[in-house]
């Protein structure tokens, strides 16, 4: 894991100095609240719906347990006694007082922590595959390529202002758990096909919000050594060329989609032709340096199977089933990466309280090598966990209240924070998927339905992903009433693609039932064992649209041309 330097040690903590005379100034008057408003998005301060929300960054998803720790205290001591966990692996606080945020920055500060550019229209928190550096089908550890990016990205004097917020993220794996065709640029670690060389598929232009587009593939192989110099390229195209007449056409996406992807190539290409790639790119001993910090803990060397696991699965199906569902295959013989799913029935999804992130501190610092992950699905991962202290390991998250074993299931909800608390909202999200949540407790159920991921949106910007969902929920509002639009199809893996809306809008008190008969409609499609996603793409959309109508009606009394 990455540590910090002299320099950015001396960094951060200029960088709070700075926002505390800002925010000093806000207090007394001497700055109004227009004057205030971008010094505060670049340091991670948002106001919301009914108070400031501070965005903490955590890069690439990746903690340390004294981080976390330091996250309960701040938790306790400046918000309500919880944190929220995000869709771009970061960490939101939504209750701190604006005289308080620089202490919150102090203290982050003396964890290696910090709030720059989690905001404002700049390169973002780079994301990352939550399973990086362990999984078995990955190519390379692309951790080490989100640093870097982190570093030449972070103040970089050319994009500080750029026309919209711009977003990356790197998986090293062949599966795509990052979602990176749904990113600004997405970055693909792989070999190539003749000289096994590593380098990166480099995909621009995808997001979502209220023009949803997959990314385009640009280059399908760039050497390793040539990434910063071609992220240059890119950016200095969009920087001069994307629009800032309109934040709404401002984003990469559109300046891609309206020249063509040949063009935007073309434009790229030929700024990269221009720009001195060695004064850029990082020389081999810098990015030999980042690798190191990102080299495997002591493993041990153990046997494949656990014998002591296999007894314990036995005795209690609470672990069993927590081990099949939430485990994932470590490519260490004897280890085992766990999900920790922040999604229990009646939670709200992605929060996490200050008691529970001390339990896990403790848990990730004695069984799983001090380390802990962050997921764009909002929960948490033990990534090395040795197969025999599985037992334990489970017994001290069921005590923390941590041992929901729906990863991946139908109770597995992603959600945006909503009109609970967001200030751009026009739906609930977090009621409505507490709703759907109940509707499926049981576990049996759950496990028989199999994988389904379902988003909720509540507005147009998609910060839940609705528009990627297996089933997509995205809350609008319609003649002065919250209104929900659902849509089917969607994927965020290496299959990306975009739901399609089954119909009209819906009340919220009919959406969980709407899911229901979604669900009954795949219960009675699929075949062989298919997954939900799998019966929408053989069976196509109509059996849905189907169900749906038929539900619709018989709960409105209306068909759907009259809800139109």
């Amino acid at each position: 894991m990455y540590r910090y330097d002299e320099f950015d040690e001396r960094f951060v903590r200029e960088r709070v100095a700075q926002f505390t005379s800002q925010v000093e100034r806000r207090l007394d008057g001497s700055l109004s609240d227009d004057e205030f408003k971008p010094l505060r998005l670049k340091n991670g301060l948002y106001l919301q719906l009914h108070a400031y929300m501070l965005r903490v960054a955590v890069p690439y998803g990746t903690l340390r347990s004294k981080q976390l720790r330091q996250l309960a205290l701040i938790a306790e001591k400046f918000d309500k006694g919880y944190g929220h966990f995000t869709t771009r692996q970061n960490l939101q606080f939504n209750w701190p007082k604006l005289s308080d945020v620089p202490e919150i920055l102090g203290l982050l500060a003396d964890v290696e922590m910090h709030c720059i550019q989690t905001s404002g229209n700049c390169i973002r928190n780079v994301t990352a595959d939550q399973f990086a550096g362990i999984a078995k089908d990955e190519v390379e550890d692309p951790r080490p390529t989100a640093e870097l990016i982190r570093q030449w990205s972070s103040l970089h004097p050319e994009f500080a202002w750029l026309p919209r917020k711009f977003k990356i993220a790197v998986t090293g794996a062949e599966h795509d758990r990052a979602a990176i065709l749904v990113h600004d640029i997405g970055l693909r670690v792989r070999r190539h096909p003749e000289t096994q060389e590593i380098g990166y598929e480099v995909i621009v232009g995808g997001g979502l919000g209220r023009t949803p587009m997959i990314g385009k593939v640009i280059r399908d192989f760039l050497p390793k050594a040539e990434i910063l110099a071609y992220l240059e390229a890119v950016m200095r195209v969009y920087n001069s060329e994307g629009r800032r007449d309109n934040k709404y056409k401002a984003r990469v996406k559109i300046l891609v989609h309206e020249t063509g992807p040949e063009e935007f190539i073309r434009r790229v290409e030929a700024e990269y032709a221009q720009l001195n790639g060695p004064t850029i790119n990082a020389p081999e001993e810098e990015v030999e340096r980042i690798a190191a910090y990102f080299a495997n803990p002591e493993f041990e060397t153990l046997p494949e199977h656990s014998q002591l696991l296999a007894a314990a699965r036995q005795i209690d199906p609470g672990l069993d089933r927590f081990v099949a569902q939430n485990g994932f295959a470590h490519r260490q013989p004897g280890y085992i990466a766990l999900t920790v799913s922040l999604k229990p029935v009646g939670g709200v999804p992605g929060d996490m309280t200050a008691e529970q992130m001390r339990a896990f501190a403790d848990i990730a610092e004695r069984w799983s090598f001090d380390e802990l992950r962050i997921t764009h699905s909002q929960n948490l991962v033990l990534p090395s966990v040795r197969l025999d202290d599985l037992p334990d390991v489970y017994a001290a998250l069921k005590a923390a209240g941590l041992a929901t074993a729906n990863a991946g299931l139908v109770t597995d909800i992603i959600a945006c924070p909503g009109l609970d608390y967001c200030a751009l909202a026009t739906a609930r999200s977090i009621g409505v998927a507490q709703e759907i949540a109940e509707t499926f407790r049981d576990e049996a159920r759950q496990s028989d339905i199999g994988p389904l991921q379902i988003k909720i949106s509540g507005c147009i910007n998609a910060c839940g992903h609705h528009h990627v969902g297996h089933i997509g929920i995205l809350g609008l509002e319609k003649s002065g009433k919250e209104n929900y639009q659902i849509t089917v199809g969607g994927d965020a893996t290496e299959n990306a693609a975009l739901g399609e809306r089954l119909g009209p809008g819906i009340d919220g008190e009919h959406v969980s039932g709407a899911i229901e008969a979604i669900v009954a409609v795949y219960m009675k499609e699929r075949q062989d064992g298919e997954e939900f996603i799998q019966t929408v793409r053989r069976a196509g959309l109509e059996p849905f649209k189907a169900g749906f109508t038929a539900y619709v009606a018989d709960r409105t009394g209306s068909s759907v041309e009259e809800l139109a």
